[in-house]
């Protein structure tokens, strides 16, 4: 086997999971760590991956590689049955720091892969039992649960999180008989408000200093200007998908450019720009503006 790419997560309300609550649904607690997997190469050696690239020779992902490399169990697994791929969250501090002291640098199965089809939780979970592996527990199986009935879910994620600390980051929609309308297998999730504010705010206090570029982006990069690009985009397309966030995202900064630029040169007397930095303070914008579309 090759080295996977785990499949991109899709929002409730995003077209590429649309009507995935219709049936049989497992609810997931989703955790906040890095993603991970470990899969057999064709000639049997064992190997691991980042979300993005295989972790061969020296290269690791916050740890995992060097930690797996010596766990037993999961060696004498993948070992018993190299057909399957394991993806999972490498639980190490991101933006969430509620979880128990005795939760982190573990992995956390969420997905087994067998010849390119996942296999239900009622199928892995014994192999994985078996073998004393670590996995993510739904917090419950239901059937064409409501949106919300979906939200009121998002409050019973206390997977591994610390006493009194709150809930988790979100939840994971899986219905393993749904194929969206592209012929695709995609799960949906739900990610809480609160998170998703945490989560902007610390990457703009991590990426964002206060600068001129940053100035004129918040100036002029409006809710109202977003939306406006954001329903273009929807008018033209059958729904909006987060395959167009990198449309919806150069679609804006034009209109910046095209729109305000003889504008910003007046108010800033012909100051010098670095349009570079302007265009990641303008992803940083629609993106704590408007969320929900990532």
């Amino acid at each position: 086997m090759e080295f996977v790419k785990y499949q991109h997560v899709c929002r409730m309300g995003d077209v590429e999971v649309q009507g995935i609550e219709n049936g049989e649904c497992y609810i997931f607690p989703k955790i906040d760590g890095t993603n991970s997997s470990i899969f057999s190469l064709d000639d049997l050696q064992i190997s691991y991956g980042s979300r993005n690239r295989h972790l061969y020779g020296d290269r690791d992902n916050q740890g995992f590689k060097a930690w797996a490399v010596q766990q037993e169990n999961l060696l004498e697994f993948m070992t018993a049955n190299p057909s399957l791929r394991l993806y999972g969250e490498w639980l190490v501090p991101h933006t969430l720091r509620t979880y128990r002291e005795d939760a982190w640098n573990k992995f956390y199965i969420f997905d087994v892969m067998k010849d390119g089809i996942y296999l239900t939780y009622d199928e892995y979970s014994p192999l994985l039992e078996e073998y004393e592996l670590d996995y993510i527990p739904p917090i419950c199986k239901i059937t064409n649960p409501t949106i919300e009935k979906l939200n009121e879910l998002l409050e019973s994620n206390m997977y591994l999180i610390k006493d009194g600390e709150g809930s988790g980051e979100g939840i994971v929609i899986k219905n393993y008989s749904y194929v969206n309308r592209y012929g695709r297998v995609t799960w949906g999730k739900i990610v809480k408000n609160e998170f998703k504010d945490k989560h902007m705010k610390s990457v703009r206090e991590v990426q964002m200093k206060k600068n001129l570029e940053n100035e004129i982006v918040m100036l002029y990069i409006t809710e109202s200007l977003i939306e406006k690009e954001y329903a273009k985009i929807v008018a033209d397309t059958d729904g909006w998908s987060t395959r167009h966030i990198a449309r919806l995202l150069e679609t804006v900064f034009y209109s910046l450019i095209t729109e305000e630029t003889w504008n910003f040169i007046k108010k800033f007397r012909n100051p010098i720009i670095d349009f570079k930095a302007m265009k990641t303070h303008t992803v940083m914008r629609i993106k704590e503006l408007k969320p929900e579309l990532f």
